[in-house]
């Protein structure tokens, strides 16, 4: 039972929707994948499964800590092992859901990853400096320095840069080095969309963020003292609602910000997970047959057969 399935794919095209039907076909557990849903309190604009949802399949590594702690890419390879270790020890197969390509490679390919402490002191300096002299300076600095790190974050992501010239300075790599092969198999299933189809279901899911309630959630969580300089609090939604709460902007522009920049998102996702790849068998969004395709994959690898879609 050393194995697991995957579903990757850019934001809005369907993933949880499939993990639950895949989950309920063959009683699997769900495994995390996202790098936003890791924390309590932010449920609509990080898109979580509903209560309801978790209450019919088991969830891990949803709402393990706080808006204002820190969490990094070793934390969330050692609780998603440890996770799949103990899904695995009860006979079944855990599903790993999440369009963080990071963290998903990270898991699979059983990277090295160091676990280096934030250094506060050059986490400041660093951050006066992208200021004054603008972020792309530092993932200059960064492309120098590790180039293996600088491939894999986006330079607009100033957070990300920052941390990795942190990992830098210690003579280590932000994104680890490729260890050797996790020990388990996988398959991974990739969904996509038609571009115009996903910006579609992107503004969609925006508008259904604002009509359940995404700004008095973000009300919620500056009442309760997280603020607007948390890593947690730089997500997609968030980040843009706080322009508003600021008075920097209207609503309906601070709105229209966040499906733009999901956009973005979802064309930057697509680094991760390559249409080109063979790793990944590529389903389609808007086809009526993707249901039963997929579980008939995943019948096929709980069965043993072996091939590309198995490593």
């Amino acid at each position: 039972m050393n194995s697991l399935v995957a579903i990757v794919g850019p934001t809005a095209v369907g993933k949880s929707a499939l993990a639950l039907d895949l989950s309920r076909a063959f009683d699997l557990d769900i495994v995390n994948a996202d790098s936003r849903q890791v924390y309590r309190y932010m449920d609509i604009g990080t898109a979580k499964a509903t209560r309801e949802e978790r209450a019919q399949v088991p969830h891990h590594l949803i709402d393990v800590v706080d808006p204002d702690e820190d969490f990094n890419l070793a934390l969330y390879q050692a609780k998603a092992g440890e996770a799949i270790g103990q899904i695995q020890g009860k006979g079944k197969l855990p599903l790993l859901v999440g369009g963080s390509g990071l963290y998903v490679w990270a898991l699979l390919e059983g990277w090295r990853i160091p676990a280096v402490p934030p250094d506060p002191t050059l986490r400041r300096e660093l951050e006066a400096r992208a200021s004054s002299e603008g972020a792309d300076v530092l993932y200059e600095e960064l492309r120098q320095a590790d180039p293996a790190a600088a491939q894999r974050i986006d330079a607009r992501n100033t957070r990300r840069v920052i941390r990795a010239l942190e990992v830098s300075r210690q003579r280590t790599f932000l994104s680890g080095q490729p260890g050797k092969e996790a020990s388990f198999s996988y398959l991974v299933i990739g969904l996509t969309s038609d571009r115009t189809e996903l910006y579609k279901r992107i503004d969609a899911r925006v508008d259904g963020m604002m009509e359940s309630g995404l700004l008095a959630e973000v009300e919620s969580l500056v009442a309760r003292g997280y603020g607007f300089d948390l890593p947690s609090m730089s997500g997609l939604g968030y980040r843009q609602m706080g322009t508003f709460l600021r008075g920097e902007t209207d609503l309906p522009t601070a709105t229209q910000q966040i499906k733009f920049d999901t956009h973005r998102f979802a064309r930057h996702q697509y680094n991760w997970f390559r249409l080109a790849d063979e790793r990944i068998h590529w389903l389609n969004a808007e086809d009526s047959r993707t249901g039963e395709a997929a579980r008939d994959l995943v019948s096929g690898f709980r069965a043993g057969r072996r091939g590309r879609l198995e490593n």
